[in-house]
């Protein structure tokens, strides 16, 4: 098994850095959250290009670039935080020092598209798929909760979830390393040096804004390559805001990810909250984790 970094936990009065990666974002938009972590005992470094924008991203590649590779190399920076996803972190991986980052493991905190950078840092060091200074703006602003438990488990905690039932959940039990995260983007590097490890895995799955037909080609794609047979178990988040067509689909998207578990007999969770609604409950990627599924008693363990 490769060895993958721990970072090291926070402590108060340590510092919080704040990037880009993606698409742009204003002031307004990072201030709650600012505030917030200020109040909890934390200070905040914002990247010298955090507020610049190229079209609809945040700045040039090598401004975010740059950025991402000077919070790492910042002995004071005990986390970073990206500030928002939408699209344009794959758009980094190429250019990354590679060397810089595995030598100066820290957390790394987001969601949504950042599943690109998960995927990336993911083979040196653990990180977190977690809320992210823009949650607190979105049309539905993700909970304090949610917050609070990120929270925790950059000071320390290790997460013990417990999940009701759900109808599409496959029984069973598995241990491996946590991965995962968006579905569309962890799509968009299939085939690369960048693409996670699931051999052995349990994979998180989460995905906003699709066609339903789309879904399956996503989900097919996985299946095609044997990704199902490789990973040891699943969890399936929120798969949010789904479209379908004037002539149906004739499934739903958590059925078409649950058609896919059941067929490989993989042990499956759904209904666990993470994703882009309310509950967005902060999940430690690349920590070796234990999923069980049976009637009654269903648990995340990291």
């Amino acid at each position: 098994m490769t060895q993958i970094k721990s970072p090291a936990p926070l402590a108060k009065g340590d510092t919080i850095g704040i990037i880009a990666p993606a698409r742009s974002v204003n002031p307004g938009e990072t201030s709650a959250f600012m505030k917030q972590m200020e109040t909890a005992g934390y200070r905040i470094r914002e990247s010298d290009h955090l507020y610049d924008s190229s079209d609809r991203f945040a700045a040039s590649v090598e401004a975010r670039l740059s950025d991402i590779q000077q919070m790492f190399m910042d002995p004071e920076v005990r986390a970073v935080f990206a500030a928002r996803g939408g699209y344009g972190s794959a758009q980094l991986l190429q250019g990354m020092d590679w060397e810089v980052i595995r030598e100066n493991a820290k957390w790394l905190a987001g969601f949504s598209d950042i599943t690109a950078l998960h995927a990336a840092f993911g083979k040196s060091m653990e990180t977190l798929h977690s809320v992210m200074p823009y949650s607190l703006v979105m049309d539905e602003p993700q909970s304090e909760d949610s917050f609070r438990r990120t929270l925790a488990v950059l000071e320390g905690e290790r997460p013990e979830y417990r999940v009701g039932d759900h109808m599409l959940n496959v029984t069973g039990s598995a241990s491996g390393r946590l991965t995962g995260g968006n579905l569309s983007v962890l799509l968009s590097l299939a085939g690369t040096s960048f693409e996670p490890e699931y051999e052995g895995s349990i994979l998180f799955l989460e995905d906003l804004d699709e066609y339903l037909y789309h879904m399956d080609r996503m989900v097919n794609n996985f299946e095609l390559r044997g990704i199902f047979r490789k990973i040891a178990g699943l969890v399936v988040g929120d798969f949010s805001d789904m479209h379908d067509n004037p002539v149906p689909f004739g499934m739903q998207a958590l059925e078409i990810i649950a058609e896919r578990a059941e067929k490989y007999n993989v042990p499956a969770m759904f209904g666990f909250p993470a994703g882009h609604k309310k509950s967005n409950f902060p999940l430690i990627f690349g920590r070796v984790s234990t999923l069980t599924v049976k009637k009654g008693a269903n648990s995340l363990l990291m």
